[in-house]
């Protein structure tokens, strides 16, 4: 299956990158060069790559977009990875733990990760 990316701007020229389909080798070198191209027009604009609308990753072309991303941030951090799902942060974790530092933490402000340590093994939550 092919890759589809959607490119958006917002108001303050920030740009963020829907990515859809299969993120493997054939498709990893066409979007290296469109993310050089984007870095380069747009010098000061913080660029966010959505893998939601993933389906799969490959590893033979998870090196090659995590290698540009590192080469893009190597002066500062501009580029981040956002809305990565599980099966794929194995991968992630997997190629390179310094990738971790880039991707935004989708559950720093959700109330609801301790519940189950919280009322684990309580029959009733609630009172009638």
């Amino acid at each position: 299956m092919s890759m589809k990316a959607r490119v958006r701007t917002d108001a303050h020229g920030n740009i963020t990158i829907h990515m859809e389909g299969d993120l493997n080798y054939e498709n990893s070198s066409p979007l290296k060069k469109e993310l050089e191209t984007l870095s380069k027009d747009n010098p000061s604009s913080k660029i966010t790559i959505d893998l939601h609308g993933l389906d799969f990753v490959g590893s033979s072309g998870i090196g090659l977009f995590v290698d540009t991303i590192k080469a893009l941030n190597e002066n500062r951090e501009r580029i981040k990875v956002t809305n990565v799902k599980t099966e794929f942060l194995k991968v992630f974790k997997l190629y390179d733990l310094d990738l971790m530092t880039i991707i935004e933490d989708q559950f720093d402000s959700d109330e609801t990760m301790n519940l189950s340590q919280q009322f684990a093994g309580r029959k009733r939550t609630f009172e009638n």
